[in-house]
């Protein structure tokens, strides 16, 4: 290993994971009906490996796709699950959709239609640094309004790429850049909580909620709550972004000149731009839809994304080189992710860890109940895809919510709200890892400057469960 601050880190994961599988075992747990839930051998080496995978993505001992492999490999050696499994996870559908994602987000930039938008953004506000900011956050929050934030990160990136060149031309670190892509990656997440266009969790959670409660929850119930917490925190990440990444230039004189001359320096909108809209247009058009339309429920949205892609190739809008140059890393970290996601699932990791977690706020009060539950949430969707983090989280919570006395709609409220806004890991969400393509941070930093953040949002959730939410009308104790 080249950087020996590095070999620390790396021998104390595989110290972790060594130590867990070799134990001679861990107690149970209960769950809601007071069954003892047995930790098996296969689920103490997937806890072993989720915590080396952690410390792994933390201190960046490998690259993080490599690490992702790591995850695979170690699954298939300790025979914690057969390796047809292991390896299958990595091109699960959700990865596909991330793949696609992607390559929207090339075509806008082989197009240059991240090139016109980002000229048009920046002709068109104050050059104070400051507001830039606030202009791609909001640009970021309200595109995820009607899009996935995988595809939204994916489209924001090559622009804010752009609007970078243009306040350092050279390329370099700086509290500038690093601002930019961290508060792109949280504000794609604030957004993505207020409609269920933005991410596929509000779905998930949804299906949970009425599987176990026998209610409905519509979409615009989802958007009247969700909403004034969303700006909330997007505005607060904005503030906390300006503290913590106060931009080297108060301002970049000249900038909308600048901009405005490059921007006609482009021309006509090309064909390959439409055609580029267009097929975006289709796509987040047929998305929206699966939400209304019964019928269009079992239509992948993944099949739907790499759809466009593959009509992407055929218009010859990318080509062969332009799939060479996919972020192969992000591709294989999520596809890591994915697989410890499924191998906690099913060797039954998760589920002790949730039961265990849970039990311990049976005799809480209501407050410390919803909170603990959203906190259990916010750590585990660091770890694993948040999807897969409310679907072992929420059905247990939502169990025992009437025993707490508690309505289990702001159960699942408060956890939707964690889950859509993981600040510490890259493998959270997809905008973390696309913003990290950036090349401005480390994952160190993402995780450090985090931890004040994930602080903010709980503190967020909280006010919203104790006062806000209930204020609004919703239901919160039996």
């Amino acid at each position: 290993m080249r950087n020996p601050r590095k070999l620390l880190p790396f021998l104390l994961g595989l110290a972790v994971f060594l130590a867990l599988h070799l134990s001679p075992g861990l107690p149970d747990t209960t769950d809601p009906a007071g069954q003892a839930v047995h930790l098996t051998h296969e689920g103490k080496a997937a806890l072993g490996l989720f915590l080396l995978a952690g410390i792994w993505w933390v201190f960046e001992v490998l690259p993080v796709g490599v690490t992702g492999i790591a995850i695979g490999v170690i699954q298939s050696l300790w025979l914690i699950r057969d390796t047809r499994t292991a390896l299958t996870d990595f091109m699960d559908p959700s990865v596909w959709f991330i793949f696609g994602s992607l390559l929207i987000g090339s075509s806008f930039a082989k197009t240059g239609l991240t090139r016109r938008l980002a000229y048009l953004m920046l002709s068109r506000i104050s050059e104070r640094s400051v507001i830039i900011y606030l202009g791609a956050f909001g640009m970021t929050a309200a595109l995820t309004l009607v899009m996935a934030h995988t595809a939204v990160a994916a489209a924001m990136f090559p622009m804010l790429l752009v609007v970078l060149h243009l306040y350092e031309p050279s390329g370099r670190s700086t509290r500038f850049g690093k601002g930019l892509f961290i508060g792109m990656a949280w504000t794609a997440g604030a957004g993505s909580i207020i409609t269920l266009l933005g991410a596929a969790r509000g779905a998930v959670a949804i299906g949970f909620f009425r599987e176990l409660t026998g209610q409905e929850i519509s979409f615009f119930e989802i958007t009247r709550f969700m909403l004034p917490l969303g700006l909330v925190m997007v505005l607060l990440v904005w503030v906390y972004i300006c503290l913590v990444f106060k931009p080297e230039k108060d301002s970049v004189p000249g900038l909308r000149v600048k901009a405005r001359g490059f921007y006609e320096k482009l021309g006509p909108v090309s064909r390959q731009e439409i055609g580029t809209v267009a097929i975006v247009g289709a796509v987040v058009a047929v998305l929206t839809l699966r939400s209304f339309v019964p019928a269009m429920e079992p239509v992948a949205k993944s099949a739907v994304i790499l759809t466009a892609a593959l009509v992407f190739f055929i218009a010859n809008i990318l080509t062969l080189e332009d799939l060479q140059n996919v972020p192969w890393n992000i591709v294989l970290l999520f596809g890591g992710a994915m697989s410890i996601g499924f191998c906690l699932w099913q060797t039954g990791a998760a589920e002790w860890m949730a039961h265990g977690w849970l039990s311990l706020l049976h005799d809480a009060p209501w407050l410390v109940f919803i909170m603990g539950t959203a906190f259990l949430v916010l750590l585990m969707t660091n770890f694993i895809m948040n999807v897969a983090a409310i679907a072992i989280t929420l059905p247990v919570a939502l169990v025992m919510a009437p025993y707490i006395g508690v309505e289990p709609e702001v159960v699942m409220f408060a956890s939707l709200a964690a889950a859509g806004m993981p600040f510490l890991l890259l493998v959270g969400a997809a905008p973390n890892a696309i913003a990290f393509e950036s090349n401005q941070f480390s994952t160190k930093e993402f995780f450090v400057y985090g931890l004040p953040a994930s602080a903010m949002l709980m503190a967020v959730i909280t006010l919203f469960v104790w006062k806000i939410w209930p204020w609004m009308g919703m239901p919160i104790l039996i």
